[in-house]
This record gives C-alpha cells, structure tokens and sequence, in this order.
C-alpha cells in the first residue's frame, strides 16, 4: 500500500493535482496533463514565452508535446491496482476460526467467519438465525462494554449509541430513538455537510483560476513595463541609461517578489483543495456504509468545522498592474523633453527681433578714409556719413 501511495504522489500533476491523464513531458523534463500544459500555454500565445508552471524555465517558439509513454503506463498500472483494492474492500478481515479471509461478521456470536466456517455456523444455529453482517474488524466497538450487549439504539440526550439494557438503566428518563432513525436525521447533516465542502472546493478553486488569472496578467504587464522602458530609456541611453537599469531592475524585483507571495498563496489554497477533498471523500465513503452503529460513531469526528486558513490580505490584489509605473516614466519622458527644449532655449542663438534684441550686439565702428566710397562725405572723428547727393545718416 506504501508503494502505491508513493506511486501516486510522483503521477500527480502539478497544474490539476490530481493523477497524470495522457501524461506528456516538455523540454525541461517535467511532466503535466496534456489538456492541463495546453491550457497554460494557450495563455502566453500572446507573448510567445512559453513558461513551465514548476521550474519557471522559459521556451520560445513553442514546444512540441510528447507523450511520456512511461508514465502513462505507470498511470494505467495505478488505476488496475485501485480497481483491484475496490474490489478486494478496504479492511480485510481475519476468521476467527483460521487465518482465511472472512466475509461475514455475526452480531450476537461476535466473531467473523470464512466462507467455510460461516456455512458451519450456519448449520449449526440454524433453528435460531444469527444477524450477519458484512465483515468488519470492529466488533467491540459495536457492543456495549458495561453489559456486553450490542448497540442498537440512540440516546440524544448522551449523543452516544446504547444497548436496550442501557436504555432501560441508566438512559431510562433519555431522548431515546432508534439507530435507523438518528441515522436518517444525522444522513441529512452530513449531505448539507458534503455540500459545504463542496462548495469550499468550487469558492478555492475558483480563487486558484482567479490567482492564476492575475498572476498571468502581472507577468504580462511586467513584460510590457519592461519593454516600455527599455525603449523608453533607449532613447536617453547616454544620458540616463544607468537610471533606466535600475527601474527595469526594480520592476524586475516586485514582479518577483509578488509572484512568490502569489505563489506561496498557491500552494496554500491547492493544499486547502486537498485537504477538502480528502474530508469530503471519508464523507462519500461513510454515507454509504451498512452499519448505523458505525456510521453513527464516525460521523461526529468527521463532520466538524470546516475550518479554514484564509490570509486577511488578497493575493490577487497585491498583484496590481504596471500601467501606472509605465505612465510615469511616459511623463518622465515628457518632463525630461520639456526640460530640454528649455535649457536649449537659453544657449541657441535667436535671430534679433526687436531693438533690444539688436542693442545687445551694439558697438562704436570707425570708417577707414582710404577705402570711403567718393560719393560718401566722413564727419569729424569718422562716426557720421553723408552722401554727396543725399542727407547724411548716423551709423
């Protein structure tokens, strides 16, 4: 049973956590569902980065799906062996005659019989019917030990199975009923007890998409950020390429450090799915035992609370988008540009406009006699001209 409890563990899949079903393997070497990887994948086409779901391991283009055709059959082996365990029943019992299996426990004999020693039995109360039942290891449990009786009633107001004999002492003034009908009453609370655990499994599998969903769409917007800002920061590379490391690093560090807390709250609420399931299935199995006394004994331990784990902070929340950090280093940009066009205001030259534009290059000259034109009359000190033949101007 060890062994194929550890077989079952190394076929499970990581994405569904339940047994490997067309098992394939992908080029890291781990092995999914085919329907389950699929589904991943079919995802990222947008981003054509192919990621494994356990090691992270990135492929581009897509990789093919092999079948592993060794887990597959290890995987076939597994369902026989279950099947076979079906039918064999969960607990063997010993006859307590021999060391043969036995099929048949006797309730006023207490003991359990093989096949041969149960037709024996028979035969020998044949006049006074024994009530049988399925075999079961459990007899003493199901026997009054103060009046070595069997239990075959219910007192309510002790929550516990009694013999008549009991019922008659010191249960005598009791809410007394029979087995049958606590049973009945006790089925009905364990279907609305199975219809919570139902009901948890769908709201944490549903939080699992969800956080999938989101964990996706952060990575994506991670992505984007990144390449947004490398081209943003291209730009301006010898300026602040130094600075533009940094954010995309930054960026980097929070997607990585969201994604593990996402992680973390992952495998936390896969856990909680299983630890679900494997209550709601004692549940399965227990609704449909034969024996009232057994039933009436289990049902209490495993119909408590169903408890939970949940973390006050939202995982799918904290997995908030990149778009804003991608506006800001747009404005930033923007900023940078304004800035630029500013300062280049104050160090181009500006063709002059008006008089004081033109003052700022003012300056005395002084005319050369020997290169005058004839038709130019100099003033003392050469700084006014006049034309022969036309009114003089001031330079």
């Amino acid at each position: 049973m060890a062994e194929a409890s550890i077989s079952q563990d190394k076929l499970m899949c990581p994405v569904c956590l339940d047994v490997l079903k067309d098992p394939v393997t992908i080029p890291c070497g781990h092995s999914y569902c085919k329907s389950c990887i699929t589904g991943c994948w079919d995802q990222e086409d947008q981003m054509r980065v192919y990621i494994c779901p356990q090691c992270r391991q990135t492929f581009s283009p897509r990789p093919a799906l092999n079948k592993n055709t060794i887990l597959a059959a290890m995987v076939e082996k597994l369902k026989k062996n279950k099947v076979q365990t079906a039918a064999v029943g969960a607990q063997d019992v010993q006859c307590d005659i021999c060391t043969d299996r036995a099929v048949k426990s006797c309730l006023v004999c207490l003991n359990s019989y093989c096949p041969n020693h149960l037709q024996q039995h028979e035969s020998l109360f044949k006049t006074k019917r024994h009530r049988l039942m399925e075999a079961t290891g459990q007899l003493q449990e199901i026997i009054c030990p103060q009046h070595d009786k069997m239990l075959e009633i219910y007192c309510r107001t002790d929550q516990r199975c009694v013999s008549y004999v009991s019922m008659m002492e010191e249960h005598k003034h009791h809410n007394i009923v029979s087995a049958a009908e606590e049973r009945t009453d006790q089925q009905r609370h364990l279907d609305k007890t199975r219809r919570r655990f139902q009901q948890r499994i769908q709201e944490k599998e549903k939080e699992c998409e969800e956080l999938r969903d989101a964990m996706e769409s952060h990575k994506r917007s991670a992505q984007t950020a990144v390449e947004d800002s490398e081209r943003i920061f291209t730009e301006l590379i010898r300026s602040i390429g130094r600075r533009g490391s940094e954010l995309i690093q930054l960026i980097r560090d929070q997607k990585k450090a969201a994604v593990r807390r996402a992680e973390g709250r992952l495998v936390q609420l896969e856990q909680e799915v299983n630890d679900l399931r494997r209550r709601e299935a004692e549940l399965e199995q227990l609704s449909h035992t034969q024996d009232h006394i057994q039933f009436l004994q289990s049902f209490p331990s495993l119909s408590g609370a169903l408890g939970s784990t949940d973390i006050s902070s939202n995982a799918v929340g904290s997995l908030s988008s990149f778009a804003d950090l991608v506006k800001s280093v747009h404005q930033l940009r923007e900023k940078l540009e304004n800035f630029y066009r500013k300062e280049m205001k104050k160090i181009t030259v500006r063709e002059p406009k008006t008089r004081a534009d033109f003052l700022q290059y003012f300056c005395w000259l002084t005319l050369d006699l020997n290169t005058v034109n004839k038709h130019l009359c100099l003033s003392e000190g050469n700084t006014v001209i006049t034309s022969v033949s036309c009114s003089s101007g001031q330079i």
